[in-house]
């Protein structure tokens, strides 16, 4: 930690102290790393990471396990046990690792928040111990949550075990759940202590779940990577097949970009009102929230996505073949560009859509800046938007022959 010397200012009259100006900076390092079979105990890299600091203890950790990778990796529990007990010199598996409900409910559900606040307790870990949480972004978020707030801030160790998780939310430095009727309206800013992404847990994931994660990869690649964005046109009919080494090329340049971004943005903690990583998120989490978490994430934002799309063309900012490639990718690879649930957005006159804008601005605060493509691979912030124009974006999106080339 750096601390600056002070810096005096006059104060508001004469007859008062000048203030006194205190800046820290803390900075912050985490490695995410990119593995196969990670609670197999011929691979080092979950006890290393937990001494990477090479600290002069034996390393206390409780393992909080999503359900649906419990369901669909039956013997992950016993595997996790073995290896605390292989490496029991270095680490301790502090209780059975516990199961908790996946899915978006998790982020729904403040009891799991107490519960996961209460073991922690119970078991006496201190803020040196280690929370380790294996599954899909809500647990991470959730169980991350909890682990943030007490003692101020627990080590959080995150295995993403979806595409989603494991190439944008489950690499960041935030936490949150869903409260207000708003999606992420209550959360913290806790990096890390590391994330391992391992590749094994992604062959048994739904469709819904291989697919959703790529929305985050067009997101990225529209206003920061060209290149990458031809790289998924050419292979949207070959994630939508799932070819496994397509689809970890996409979730390793995914995470490095937003990685990047984080680190190099200025803002980590999002201070200011420009959120380029929320590019198609004002519309996508409304219309989680509208769906009640029934469409997933990724195809939330696919929707947003192509709904800032056509309104980047209509403001002459990416052009209309730019569009139909957009549109044409993502349906070629799976992804929604529409949903009947938009039909609303046009039968209550504006309402929802100013609804979502101003819910949006307030998470941001500040002034309102909407993030678009100004041309693929590179952004823009615009600070407000013609409803009417996104009206016709929703009438547009509905033609069944919107994506033809």
């Amino acid at each position: 930690m750096h601390h600056q010397n002070k810096r005096e200012t006059p104060g508001p009259s004469g007859d008062q102290q000048p203030a006194f100006i205190n800046r820290i900076s803390v900075p912050f390092e985490y490695p995410v790393h990119f593995t196969r079979g990670v609670t197999k105990v011929d691979n080092r890299l979950l006890v290393d990471t937990l001494d990477r600091l090479r600290e002069e203890r034996r390393h206390r950790a409780a393992v909080y396990v999503d359900s649906g990778v419990a369901d669909t990796h039956p013997g992950l529990v016993d595997e996790i046990k073995e290896y605390f007990h292989r490496y029991s010199d270095r680490i301790e598996l502090t209780a059975t690792p516990e199961i908790l409900p996946g899915g978006e409910v998790a982020k729904n559900n403040w009891k799991s928040v107490q519960d996961v606040m209460f073991a922690i307790g119970n078991l006496h870990l201190d803020r040196q111990s280690f929370v380790i949480a294996v599954g899909g972004g809500s647990i991470l978020d959730m169980v991350g949550f909890a682990a943030s707030i007490v003692h101020r801030g627990l080590r959080l160790v995150r295995i993403p075990t979806t595409t989603l998780a494991q190439c944008d939310s489950g690499v960041g430095v935030k936490n949150a759940m869903n409260e207000h009727r708003q999606k992420n309206y209550v959360g913290t800013f806790a990096p890390p202590f590391a994330v391992l992404n391992d590749y094994d847990f992604l062959p048994t994931l739904s469709q819904q779940h291989w697919i959703g994660g790529v929305a985050e990869a067009f997101k990225v690649a529209l206003i920061k990577d060209a290149e990458f964005f031809e790289f998924l046109c050419r292979n949207a009919e070959s994630m939508a097949s799932r070819d496994a080494q397509v689809m970890e090329k996409v979730i390793h340049r995914c995470a490095i970009l937003h990685l990047e971004h984080i680190s190099t943005s200025g803002d980590p903690f999002e201070f200011g009102s420009a959120r380029p990583l929320d590019f198609g998120h004002w519309a996508g989490h409304k219309l989680e929230t509208l769906t009640d978490y029934q469409l997933g994430h990724g195809q939330c934002v696919a929707i947003g996505i192509a709904l800032d799309a056509y309104y980047a063309v209509q403001r002459d900012l990416i052009s209309e073949n730019d569009l139909t490639r957009i549109l044409t990718a993502m349906e070629q690879c799976g992804l929604p560009t529409w949903i009947g649930h938009l039909n609303a957005w046009l039968n209550t006159g504006s309402q929802i859509i100013q609804e979502a804008l101003q819910q949006f601005r307030e998470h941001l605060g500040g002034i309102l800046n909407v993030t678009l493509p100004d041309g693929v691979g590179r952004r823009c912030e615009v600070h407000d938007m013609d409803t009417s124009i996104i009206q016709d974006g929703i009438r547009f999106l509905r033609e069944p022959a919107k994506g033809a080339s």
